[in-house]
């Protein structure tokens, strides 16, 4: 007897026999199987070898059904069963000679050999099944990994270790196969002749049901014809295990037609059929998860439909479990629709039937959807209502042959009822997003204008639902992307209406609103219920600009915990992002403005407003060069609070954090804005407290300020004016208040070239500190350095170094070596010196002061 191995192979890309005859298969890929087959052949000492699709005459039906009826036999006969897997690599990005099994072994459960019809004959018959990745590496042996062919298979391990197949139950045998797929509907029943030890004539075009009737009547046959001391081979699930195989199209029940306007998505498409195909010996569950709107339902849509596509004998069942109602009616449609017995008589307990129902093996292979399964009390909490019902997530079935997709907009239920096995839709990049705009137009010629393109889809935020909804509008309408852009550019309530806008579609559900404005209520009201202080901090970051928001900000929980977990709670909904580098949050634009509309709605906008003031008027520090990091962390935020609809800038509370604004942004140099800010003070201090209020004359004062830095100086001059004869005769011409609003107005008439009016009122400026504060006063010595440099600017150095020197000594005596006025005071010398060419002492100065501001 001749010793030869076989080669085992999937049904893909084969050279057959025919190309062989006629010499055509050298350039085909399957012919590289074959080479590797005779090589490998060679190395193990043996002469010849067989390979099915080029060794059998299929165009011969008498040869074809001869082989096909002996191919377990010829397996089993064979020395050995070399396994070529296509689709397994065991390099990737490693060196050749660091073949490595972690990397493989993943990728080695999920080949498709292990799902072909006629591979599990390959995988029983032989004594010695050998497996070799795509390069030709040798993986191993059937013995040396039959644990984790039989996690893959689910195939005793007795039958993968050569025990008689009469052993194992027709059921079981049957169950080996349920999984497993053939190119020719027939071949679901011939694939199975010698796992039966069965002979039978092949009728191609008899279809599944007869065959596997056939099939079923022979084994029957034979069992009879077998000695009673013989193991049983047929049970009571004899006919349910057939059952199952003989199902051409298994259930369909999905509520949607496919889109044929899905677009993109291919990474998580890949990633949950990853997921979906690893074999754990359990039923396998997945998470997709994201913002609301953007298109888990239909990504998941689309990839059920792919799975049908190539999966005819697979159930799919789609549940929406958007609330108690709507799970239950979908219970009472799937128990129908499978004709699942009793479940009329005992509607209670349709949950426990479903389950029932596809937990058995022999319901073959299913996936399970629940769709917007958002709110996780209804899967974790038990019913009050219903003595002796479990939790939700008790009544999921349980199979090896299962797989469960639950889509949430919340990753804290993706966590509970998936646990690692997480799919996160993010939003859709600029170029697929385009593609999608472009399927859901009816004028094309729209999109001729780039820059309307990019910029309608940026203030869409690439979020598919609002795409859809925009194109809706837009078709409906005739009208532009440029005119759709103007209507967002509107006021706030306009942006409102418009995307609060119904629309056709016929993916979603009719009893759930589909406009963008309103898709997140459903969200908002789960997190108001679920957790209040993550309701309050998005009612509070609806009321300052959604970038860039510092934790610091938000208002105080009842523990560091609470506010932690409520963080946690917005980001679980994808509302809010973390981001690393400074733990800012950034709240989705498009969730501001639903948030904004869902707080008006309620009436709660303006009180949200105020508590927003409150609490940057409470963290806002003061305009301090120590402070900048902060107080600029925070300037947009109490900016967009004053620009927003619901702002009162007459309320007393408002004038505290306006004029801490003001002083910060002048400090950074903003004068035209520091500007605004201040005259809104004056109104509010006017208003309340009087014209010639001291609060209100200070406010005037730092409008003229600012006046003054942007070169204003008539403007200036006049509020200057003002507000120091206002102080001369309100709080005496001696008052602190009155001597500094008239070294403003000095300091204006310096900056215009005015030297002699500014000297006049310096000199009575420090004459009358000198008097009431004394000569080393901190004021005084300003005012002494006021009036030396209006001696500079007029050239008369002697003077201004006279001064200077003074000044520069009561500073060093009172204030320090190190402090900042002396080291000015230093600086301001060295430039006198240096104007009168004294380079040398001015030298000395200089590098003095540089050396101390180092230190």
């Amino acid at each position: 007897m001749l010793s030869f191995p076989i080669l085992g192979e999937r049904m893909a890309k084969r050279s057959p026999f025919k190309d062989l005859v006629e010499g055509t298969g050298k350039s085909k890929v399957g012919y590289g199987k074959i080479r590797f087959c005779g090589r490998q052949a060679a190395n193990d000492g043996l002469q010849y070898f067989w390979v099915d699709t080029c060794c059998i005459d299929k165009s011969s039906s008498a040869e074809l059904s001869e082989a096909i009826n002996s191919m377990f036999r010829w397996y089993h006969d064979a020395a050995k069963c070399y396994v070529y897997l296509s689709d397994v690599s065991v390099y990737g990005s490693v060196e050749k000679d660091q073949v490595s099994q972690w990397r493989w072994k993943p990728v080695f459960r999920k080949s498709r050999w292990f799902t072909r019809g006629w591979t599990l004959q390959e995988l029983i018959a032989p004594a010695s099944v050998e497996f070799f990745s795509m390069e030709g590496e040798r993986l191993g042996d059937k013995r040396s990994m039959e644990q984790s062919i039989h996690e893959i298979t689910g195939v005793n391990v007795q039958a993968l270790q050569g025990s008689p197949l009469y052993y194992f139950s027709v059921d079981e045998r049957m169950l080996w196969a349920v999984r497993r797929e053939t190119k020719r509907e027939e071949d679901a029943a011939y694939s199975l002749l010698g796992i039966f030890d069965i002979h039978m004539p092949l009728i191609y075009g008899e279809g599944r049901k007869k065959a596997l009737k056939r099939l079923k009547n022979k084994i029957k046959k034979s069992l009879e014809d077998k000695p009673p001391a013989l193991p049983p081979a047929l049970s009571s699930k004899h006919e349910d295990a057939f059952k199952c195989q003989e199902a051409e199209d298994a259930p369909w029940i999905v509520p949607f037609d496919r889109n044929p306007h899905f677009t993109g998505r291919e990474l998580q498409l890949a990633k949950l059929r990853e997921m979906l195909s690893v074999g754990r010996g359990q039923t396998t569950k997945v998470a997709v998860m994201g913002l609301g709107g953007v298109g888990k339902t239909q990504l998941v849509l689309e990839l059920v439909y792919q799975i049908r596509e190539e999966h005819k004998n697979c159930s799919i069942i789609w549940i929406p479990a958007t609330n108690i109602e709507s799970l239950h009616q979908a219970y009472v449609d799937v128990a129908r629709q499978l004709s699942i017995p009793g479940w009329e008589r005992d509607n209670a307990n349709l949950k426990r039937h479903v389950q029932g129902y596809l937990s058995k093996e022999s319901s073959g292979r299913w996936v399970l959807v629940f769709d917007n399964a958002d709110n996780i009390d209804m899967w974790m909490a038990k019913p009050e209502s219903e003595p002796g019902s479990g939790r939700l997530i008790e009544f999921l079935p349980r199979s090896k042959q299962g797989s469960i997709i639950f889509t949430t907009r919340d990753r804290k239920a993706a966590v509970k009822l998936a646990h690692w096995n997480m799919v996160e839709v993010p939003e859709m990049k600029k170029e697929v997003a385009k593609e999608l705009l472009q399927k859901y137009l009816l004028n094309l010629e729209l999109t001729k204008y780039p820059q309307d393109t990019e910029a309608l889809l940026a203030e869409l935020t690439y979020l598919p639902l609002a795409i859809v909804q925009a194109t809706a509008y837009i078709n409906e309408n005739r009208i532009t992307l440029a005119d759709y852009l103007y209507l967002l550019a509107d006021q706030e309530e306009g942006v409102i209406d418009l995307l609060s806008e119904e629309f056709a579609d016929d993916g979603r559900y009719h009893n759930v609103k589909n406009p963008v404005a309103t898709t997140w209520l459903i969200s908002f009201e789960q997190i108001r219920h679920r957790d209040p202080l993550a309701a309050d901090y998005l009612s509070f970051m609806a009321c300052i600009d959604p970038k860039d928001i510092p934790q610091s900000i938000l208002p105080a929980g009842a523990s560091r915990k609470k506010e932690m977990d409520a963080i946690g709670t917005l980001s679980a909904y994808s509302f809010v992002g973390r981001r690393s580098a400074d733990q800012c949050l950034d709240l989705h634009r498009l969730v501001h403005l639903a948030t904004r509309n869902w707080l008006r709605t309620e009436g709660k906008l303006t009180k949200w407003a105020a508590k927003a003031v409150a609490r940057l008027n409470e963290v806002f520090p003061d305009a301090d060069h120590k402070n900048r990091n902060i107080w600029r962390a925070y300037l947009h935020h109490a900016r967009y609070v004053f620009e927003s609809c619901v702002f009162k800038v007459e309320a007393v509370d408002n004038g505290a954090l306006l004029w801490k604004f003001g002083m910060c942004v002048h400090s950074d140099g903003r004068y035209s804005e520091a500007e605004k800010t201040f005259s809104q003070v004056v109104g509010i201090r006017k208003r309340v407290l009087g014209a010639e209020h001291p609060d209100t004359l200070t406010s005037i004062g730092r409008v003229a300020w600012t006046l003054s830095n942007q070169g204003r100086w008539k403007e200036a001059e006049e509020l200057e004016v003002q507000v120091m004869e206002t102080r001369k005769r309100v709080l005496g011409s001696e008052h602190p208040d009155t001597l500094t609003s008239m070294a403003n107005l000095a300091s204006t008439y310096r900056n215009q070239g005015r030297w002699k009016e500014a000297e006049e009122l310096e000199v009575q400026v420090m004459e009358t500190r000198k008097r009431v504060l004394g000569s080393e006063h901190p004021s005084t010595l300003s005012s002494m350095a006021n009036l030396a440099s209006t001696y500079s600017n007029q050239g008369r150095w002697k003077d201004a170094e006279e001064l200077q020197a003074k000044v520069l000594q009561i500073c060093s005596r009172v204030l320090g070596s190190e402090h900042p006025d002396k080291l000015r005071s230093m600086a301001n010398l060295a430039s006198t010196y240096s104007n009168q060419g004294r380079w040398k002492e001015a030298e000395e100065l200089e590098v003095q002061v540089m050396e101390t501001r180092k230190r």
